[in-house]
């Protein structure tokens, strides 16, 4: 009964404007990291990412108090909150990597690093694909669903591309030069965290269409 009559009632949809914005931030970061992976003009796109992760940090609050203001939400106030964090997470991620990149002055970027930047790319807009689809979660169920699953595909990838990185870096500077092999295995380690953000996305974007459909 009390489902039914919630149905009734006006929801408060700008929600879903403060998520596509936060994907917006989301891709826009996933594509500076990917350029700045190139090695070209590293400075500019650190400070992309430094700006877009603190933009995305403003729409975040912007969420969690429309969440304590709203009398009724679109899905459940949790979920909005759990959906609005992960994504976050995955921006702070970027953020750390750019943090670690400018405290060893990395300028050179392996190419397997770049492939991980790749895939941290589609993650991001498979994501910022499927945002605007939770305003309609019944309708659009087979597609969000398919799209929880080709961002845990791309995790796989990462996972394989990141464990191949850690060996080349080994190979190549295992016993010969220790620090890089470590700053090298570090940044590895950091991409791999951007992408099992995405993954942590997708299993809320999962979650929330079961408990809504």
């Amino acid at each position: 009964m009390l489902g039914w009559f919630r149905k009734l009632l006006p929801r408060e949809d700008r929600f879903f404007d403060l998520f596509e914005r936060h994907s917006r931030t989301v891709v826009g970061g996933a594509e500076a990291l990917q350029q700045l992976l190139t090695g070209n003009d590293v400075e500019r796109w650190s400070q992309k990412i430094i700006d877009l992760e603190d933009e995305a940090d403003h729409i975040t609050a912007e969420v969690l108090l429309a969440v304590r203001r709203s009398f009724i939400t679109p899905f459940d106030r949790g979920d909005i909150k759990d959906l609005i964090q992960s994504m976050d997470d995955a921006i702070d991620m970027m953020h750390k990597t750019v943090k670690t990149v400018k405290l060893f002055e990395k300028t050179e970027f392996d190419p397997l690093m770049q492939e991980m930047g790749a895939v941290i790319v589609e993650a991001a807009r498979l994501v910022a694909e499927a945002i605007p689809l939770l305003g309609k979660v019944g309708a659009h169920s087979i597609r969000l669903n398919a799209i929880a699953e080709e961002v845990m595909r791309a995790e796989g990838r990462a996972d394989d591309l990141h464990e191949q990185g850690l060996k080349d870096l080994f190979k190549k500077h295992g016993r010969s030069d220790p620090m890089a092999y470590l700053i090298g295995s570090e940044i590895y380690g950091q991409l791999e965290k951007v992408v099992d953000r995405f993954e942590d996305v997708a299993n809320e974007i999962s979650g929330i269409v079961i408990e809504n459909v």
